[in-house]
């Protein structure tokens, strides 16, 4: 008891109480947020981000038993590819329907490739082959962490010139959700782009991860962005190299090829206003902004069917159809 004999004891023992609580909590922030960066950047065993639908919600369990009904019917046409790209086993599939141009389908994180099945419904109508792809460390592919597009572009790369060289295909243009939109640009964008790759189709593309996830964060997980993001940035830097302050707002002055953004005014994760901002960056005159008042982030197809594939029609009519050469 002598501790509280004097008022130094008692100012000692304060201090040792505020110095273990503040430890606590910081030890609690750590351990939070290197669970949050398990949870959603790395897939830790092989039935985690799988080709099943990823979610319970009823409008996206309509969304993939809608695309498996167009996959089904599309069978005659298919064709299950498999690459190998610094060593990893990459796995897609096409649907071939004679065309020399093709769009590859690049869902956001979670997804497999089943996924695109029912974004990917009008493309033969419009001329296109059909790839979809499970992007690495989901479905079948090979691979351990999700790198925001860092390291999965290069397999995009790799992906575009499997069709242009074994399959003849001349133009080749990239429709991606989120972190698959995310992913196409750093392909456009790099300066291994090749010619033959001709545009984007992109829907809830963010200003850079960071901001995405910390609007995740705060409002499906109710953690505070700070300190927990800024760990959640440390642990994505120690695991992968990469830095997730360094996204599209950062890369978008240099894309030279025809761009369309689909977005959603509603949309709480991809905000409308950063979308407005990476949308005046883009320097390619051949640009398209197209808005929907309501809808989800990556849910807007469901929203207007009519609306969303009228937007990519009249993209595709307007920039995407030059001479194959």
């Amino acid at each position: 008891m002598w501790l509280f004999e004097t008022k130094e004891g008692i100012a000692t023992l304060i201090v040792c109480i505020i110095v273990a609580v503040a430890l606590f909590t910081l030890l609690s922030y750590v351990c939070v947020s290197h669970f949050l960066f398990v949870l959603q950047m790395k897939r830790t065993k092989k039935t985690k981000w799988t080709r099943a639908c990823s979610s319970k919600q009823p409008l996206q369990q309509q969304m993939y038993a809608e695309g498996l009904v167009w996959s089904e019917k599309n069978q005659a046409y298919k064709k299950d590819l498999h690459i190998v790209n610094e060593g990893l086993n990459l796995y897609g599939e096409y649907y071939d329907y004679g065309y020399e141009r093709a769009v590859i389908f690049v869902a956001g994180r979670t997804e497999g490739l089943g996924y695109g099945y029912y974004f990917v419904q009008q493309y033969p109508s419009l001329g296109f082959n059909v790839l979809t792809i499970d992007s690495r460390s989901h479905g079948e592919s090979d691979g351990t962490y999700n790198t925001i597009g860092f390291e999965e572009h290069k397999d995009l790369l790799a992906w575009a010139k499997l069709l242009h060289e074994e399959y003849g295909i001349k133009s080749i243009i990239f429709h991606g959700i989120c972190i698959g939109s995310s992913c196409s640009l750093m392909a456009l964008t790099s300066k291994d782009c090749p010619d033959y790759l001709d545009g984007l189709i992109a829907e809830g593309m963010y200003p850079n991860f960071y901001e995405s996830f910390k609007n995740h964060m705060t409002g499906d997980y109710h953690q505070p962005a700070w300190p927990v993001m800024p760990m959640v940035r440390a642990w994505m830097k120690h695991y992968t190299g990469h830095d997730m302050r360094f996204g599209n707002i950062d890369i978008m002055d240099k894309m030279q090829k025809p761009l369309l953004m689909i977005h959603s005014k509603e949309d709480p994760y991809s905000l409308p206003s950063e979308a407005e901002k990476l949308f005046e960056k883009c320097p390619h005159e051949n640009k398209m902004l197209v808005w929907f008042e309501h809808g989800g982030h990556s849910k807007l197809r469901p929203t207007d069917p009519e609306k969303y594939d009228k937007a990519i029609a009249d993209f595709i009519a307007a920039y995407c159809l030059k001479e194959a050469v």
